[in-house]
């Protein structure tokens, strides 16, 4: 496994483009989904483990096997491969009752968005609600009649998400305290299986086919920005997650590297 890692690795150094430079994270095997942000990394393994990054080790969290797993300003949520949400609460991930989701995202503005498990209807915690569950009761979802496959926010300029043709679209205005939302504008150009939105507002996603791509010019005046630029991997890519510089991605063979500028 070792001389495997050591030669793709290779691959992937001959490969770097002038704007982004990837090595291997710290090695955790089988990563099958990454979330970055406020300075902290999680990790979900093939065996759907969840791991924290502190330093060079990864170290296993909580005894909850989840699917998928988030961290942002709302904390640390996750799923159930049975689609229950979870949040760390107190060492360890405590259940909610309520709506099952298959993917949430906890990078808003305190906020969580999620999708429904089969029906992909989109549903928003708001932000007090969020704050203060603590692992006992249920949790009361916002409808937002729309169907997604994958939704992510960000704290500066709204949120962006997949639908289930693999569509790109944006919401500009999603209000934490209400979880009121204007209407979805469509970005042309891409088919993404999954996207994710930063804390300073940079969006990336993966393509149906493994490649990376970035939305360029996000500002406030345009923050649906103008253009996807391609940014370079060695190997086709299943995940990632983007925060404070540095972009985490994970490879279909189940590697993760780190990427700078």
């Amino acid at each position: 496994m070792k001389a495997v890692a050591a030669f793709l690795l290779v691959l992937c150094y001959l490969a770097a483009s002038d704007a982004w430079s990837c090595k291997e994270a710290p090695r955790l095997y089988d990563v099958a989904q990454i979330d970055a942000g406020q300075g902290k990394v999680v990790a979900r393994n093939k065996n759907n483990h969840v791991f924290f990054l502190s330093g060079s080790s990864w170290y296993k969290l909580g005894s909850v096997s989840l699917k998928h797993v988030t961290v942002g300003p709302a904390g640390l949520w996750g799923t159930s491969p049975t689609n229950r949400v979870y949040k760390f609460v107190a060492g360890d991930f405590r259940p909610a009752s309520g709506l099952s989701m298959q993917q949430v995202d906890a990078g808003g503005n305190g906020q969580v968005v999620g999708i429904t498990s089969n029906t992909f209807y989109t549903y928003c915690l708001r932000d007090s609600y969020a704050s203060s569950f603590k692992g006992v009761g249920s949790l009361s979802w916002t409808y937002l009649s729309w169907k997604l496959k994958y939704y992510s926010c960000g704290p500066k300029y709204g949120c962006w998400a997949v639908d289930t043709s693999s569509r790109v679209y944006f919401n500009r205005n999603m209000t934490p305290s209400t979880c009121s939302a204007s209407g979805w504008t469509y970005i042309s150009g891409l088919s993404l299986k999954m996207i994710e939105v930063a804390t300073d507002g940079s969006v990336f996603g993966v393509a149906t086919n493994g490649r990376v791509y970035q939305r360029s010019s996000i500002s406030s005046i345009r923050p649906q920005g103008s253009s996807w630029v391609a940014v370079s991997m060695c190997m086709p890519i299943s995940h990632l997650s983007y925060d404070l510089g540095q972009l985490w991605v994970v490879t279909n063979s189940g590697m993760l590297l780190q990427c700078s500028h």
